[in-house]
């Protein structure tokens, strides 16, 4: 009987033994399961975030350079619309120079003669530069 009562006190040890065993190995398993989930989800919310920041500094920067390509392009525009104002004022004080001496030139001569042609081509001239001047200012408008 001892040997039976061995047996049978051996094999209720082992069980426990065993089931002891596949216990550690699941929990074990789980464990790592649950950690390895765990880095792959910190891993995913850290990119996330990163890229949030990303894209939230790339905007900062494109707004920038979008306000200064702005800011240039009106200081061009105002620099521009003065020098053809500048430009237009002196072809109108040439085209008044211009009259007054044609004026001059019709009272002093009895009858036409080159000079006077001469300043009527020169007027008409001085004419389609400031209309072409005023097309082009008004085109920048």
């Amino acid at each position: 009987m001892s040997n039976t009562a061995l047996e049978t006190n051996a094999s209720y040890e082992a069980k426990p033994r065993k089931a002891a065993k596949q216990r550690a190995f699941v929990i074990f398993v789980c464990v790592w399961v649950i950690l390895i989930a765990s880095g792959i989800t910190g891993a995913k919310l850290y990119s996330e975030h990163v890229q949030q920041q990303i894209a939230a500094d790339v905007q900062r920067q494109t707004a920038a350079q979008i306000a200064e390509m702005q800011k240039q392009y009106e200081d061009r525009m105002t620099k521009m619309e003065t020098g053809y104002q500048s430009e237009l004022s002196q072809l109108e004080s040439k085209v008044e120079a211009l009259n007054e001496l044609l004026t001059f030139t019709k009272d002093n001569a009895d009858v036409k003669t080159d000079n006077s042609n001469k300043l009527y081509s020169q007027l008409n001239e001085v004419k389609k530069k400031l209309s072409e001047l005023q097309k082009n200012l008004d085109v920048l408008k």
